[in-house]
């Protein structure tokens, strides 16, 4: 696989988009975080995103709404704004043993400890990740554009993640977030097994083959 270095953004507006293809659960109660959690922690790496409700208003904030934690076939929506930061969450972010993949993770995070206090362990930045293969962009939507020729849609960013109900497009944006993450860990993970990539000739002074 030839990887490039980096993509422009009219060539990912017309790849076709990236959908997560697994089962979506929305976790509203301290009981379903806590089955949700039994399930991620068999899991041995996982994909991790936030949302936050945006604010138009100068000098408003708001704290962290959603939490989105996905393995390949499931991904929980964990409404914070309505359980808030629950201790299961909470063990899973720390527990070392299951590796959490995510994009901006110190974003996330500064946002997550405005609601609870903890010490997150056993996660992998992308944006540091994907430099050893080569890829300079740090966007999500352009790293999953390289590596698989899709684009992930943006169109629900600014939406309300606090509403009274999460719509389908709300909760398909936030899960392939999520899953995305993990996805293009996994493919990286892959090509470094099998060493079958070089960087793109035209966009290096010579190939490179980790």
């Amino acid at each position: 696989m030839i990887i490039r270095r980096s993509i422009n953004k009219e060539e990912v507006k017309d790849m076709p988009k990236a959908v997560f293809p697994g089962q979506i659960h929305v976790v509203q109660t301290p009981q379903e975080a806590e089955r949700a959690v039994a399930y991620l922690k068999k899991c041995s790496i996982l994909g991790i995103d936030s949302e936050t409700r945006p604010s138009f208003t100068k000098g408003q904030s708001h704290k962290v709404a959603l939490l989105q934690i996905s393995s390949e076939e499931h991904c929980f929506l964990f409404r914070l704004n309505l359980t808030g930061l629950t201790l299961p969450v909470i063990t899973l972010l720390e527990t070392p043993a299951v590796t959490k993949v995510g994009l901006s993770l110190r974003d996330d995070f500064m946002m997550l400890h405005k609601r609870a206090p903890f010490e997150q362990r056993g996660c992998i930045e992308l944006q540091e990740y994907v430099r050893t293969f080569g890829i300079q962009d740090r966007s999500l939507q352009k790293i999953y554009a390289i590596l698989f020729g899709e684009k992930i849609s943006k169109s629900q960013r600014l939406s309300n993640w606090e509403a009274d109900v999460l719509t389908p497009s709300q909760q398909q944006y936030a899960a392939t977030d999520a899953w995305a993450c993990l996805n293009i860990y996994n493919r990286l993970q892959e090509l470094k097994r099998t060493g079958d990539f070089e960087l793109a000739i035209e966009e290096s002074c010579h190939t490179t083959t980790l």
